[in-house]
């Protein structure tokens, strides 16, 4: 049986449609607003004229890389190209900007390649266990993981706890646009009936991110025309440079791949809320805390693990349950539906050539990602060569059209204009854009399965705490917002005394 599933995967036929899918991955998570999800569904109809074996190995493919691409255009135009980059882009940005782009890249694809291959491993081995716990998250453990999510977002951002606070608001009050989800009435939808369902995390994430970069790129070619950064970093010398700061950073590779594949096994987290998770281990562990957002490659390192990590967690509930870990394995499950086979239980006991395919595609699509990422990081650097008046029109073009392929609706467009503008005033003031990225994702999350759980609970508080598994995940977020309400209290205090010794004496 193994051998006939080995000589399946590696068949030359299945080798060519994993290595046209990781092409194909490649451009689509490169480009702003175009993510995995979406290069899966635009992937769905070729799999109609595909055996099930390649059509997974397709979406595994598509899906492995899409998410590696994602921190090609973060870390060379400071755009996140998957929700999931947002959490370490300042960090990629930063270095890349120093004159490490290659580094940069080089280090995101391999610890996405070793974090890939530990989740896919671990999947293999514990799937069945994983499932188990995944599947017993109720609305309470699901509120207490986001909330867990948000609150690493104000431990590890960039500016003050207040700054970073403030930009967590105000990612959630975006996120409160829509249909209340308890009473059924419309909430600052202003008559617009695209409003209705609240507003999309990419259109919102390509204009705080990408808009408001173009209009910072306008403002500095009005001061002064700005110099092209040049390529001057040997390909070799940074792979060299990548594989020494792996081996630096071993044990946080190691232990995000773990923790993301654990994350991406909880239905709903997926790897957005992992690279927060495992950021903010990694920072918190870090000999240099100081240096993250600052140019981190702990940072990155852990984040690009973690990410790819995830992605293989995300298939645990989807193949045991038939419960998608993510949009992506929703896809999939759809899929699967199509080709006659139903994810569940059974599906190891009837059909476990296909599980065995499934990690297979896994491991041969992360190992193959290496060198077709090497020639997109090879490629792509050269972006940098590129005048910036030239390219910041060409920034704009592409974020229109993923917002509007998002929904086929000009609103979208809308959304990315006003939440651009709103960006690049954060900026102005130094309020950090990622914490709003993930409030945006998350709110709804957080709200949906707060009034679930609070009519379950009739209104007792105290039910969030009554299972382990949510007495265990609120204690640490309750613990985590008293650290962060300790640290506020400490960078305003510090503040006021630097405030009263700067001031004159009167004398």
């Amino acid at each position: 049986m193994l051998t006939n599933v080995l000589l399946t995967v590696l068949a030359p036929d299945n080798l060519l449609i994993i290595g046209l899918t990781t092409i194909y991955g490649c451009f689509i998570g490169a480009v702003p607003g175009l993510t995995a999800t979406m290069a899966v569904a635009l992937l769905v109809p070729f799999t109609f004229f595909l055996d099930p074996i390649p059509a997974i190995s397709a979406i595994v493919a598509t899906t492995t890389t899409a998410i590696f691409a994602g921190d090609i255009s973060g870390t060379l135009l400071r755009i996140p190209g998957t929700p999931a980059s947002a959490a370490y882009v300042d960090d990629a940005h930063t270095i890349s900007r120093n004159g490490k782009p290659r580094t940069t890249l080089l280090i995101s694809l391999l610890t996405a390649s070793i974090g890939g291959v530990i989740g896919v491993i671990i999947l293999m081995l514990i799937a069945p266990q994983l499932a188990h716990i995944a599947i017993s998250f109720s609305s309470y453990e699901t509120f207490w993981l986001a909330c867990l999510g948000l609150s690493c977002a104000v431990f590890v951002g960039g500016g003050s706890v207040p700054k970073n606070f403030a930009s967590l608001f105000i990612g959630l009050a975006i996120a409160c646009v829509g249909i209340d989800v308890a009473v059924g009435y419309p909430r600052f939808t202003f008559g617009v009936d695209d409003l209705m369902d609240g507003i999309t995390f990419i259109p919102a994430m390509i204009g705080i991110f990408a808009f408001s970069e173009v209009l910072r790129t306008v403002q500095s070619l009005r001061k002064e025309e700005t110099q092209l950064q040049t390529i001057t970093e040997p390909f070799w010398a940074a792979l060299k440079g990548a594989v020494n700061a792996i081996r630096r950073y071993a044990i946080t590779v190691l232990r995000s791949s773990v923790i993301g594949t654990v994350v991406g096994a909880l239905p709903g987290a997926g790897a957005d809320i992992a690279a927060w998770i495992c950021y903010a281990l990694a920072r918190r562990t870090s000999k240099e805390p100081q240096t993250f957002g600052k140019g981190s490659m702990d940072g990155i390192a852990a984040g690009g693990s973690s990410n790819n990590a995830a992605i293989s967690g995300a298939w645990t509930p989807a193949l045991v349950f038939g419960i998608p870990g993510d949009s992506v394995t929703a896809i999939a499950i759809g899929v699967l539906l199509l080709k006659g086979m139903t994810p569940g239980p059974r599906i190891f006991i009837d059909q476990p050539e296909l599980t065995s395919a499934l990690f297979g595609s896994f491991l041969v699509a992360n190992i193959m990602m290496i060198p077709m990422g090497m020639l997109a990081i090879f490629c792509s650097t050269y972006i940098l060569k590129v005048p910036r008046a030239v390219m910041a029109p060409v920034i704009l073009l592409f974020s229109m059209v993923g917002a509007y392929a998002i929904s086929g609706s000009v609103t979208a467009i809308w959304i990315v204009l006003v939440l651009g503008l709103m960006g690049y005033l954060m900026a102005k003031v130094e309020i950090p854009l990622a914490p709003a990225i993930l409030g945006i994702v998350l709110g709804k999350i957080i709200e949906d399965n707060f009034m679930v759980s609070m009519i379950k609970a009739q209104g007792n508080f105290l039910t969030f705490f009554d299972r382990s598994y949510a007495l265990v995940l609120g204690i640490v977020t309750l613990i985590i917002w008293l650290l962060l309400i300790a640290r506020a209290v400490r960078e305003m205090v510090s503040g006021g005394y630097r405030a009263n010794s700067s001031a004159p004496s009167g004398k």
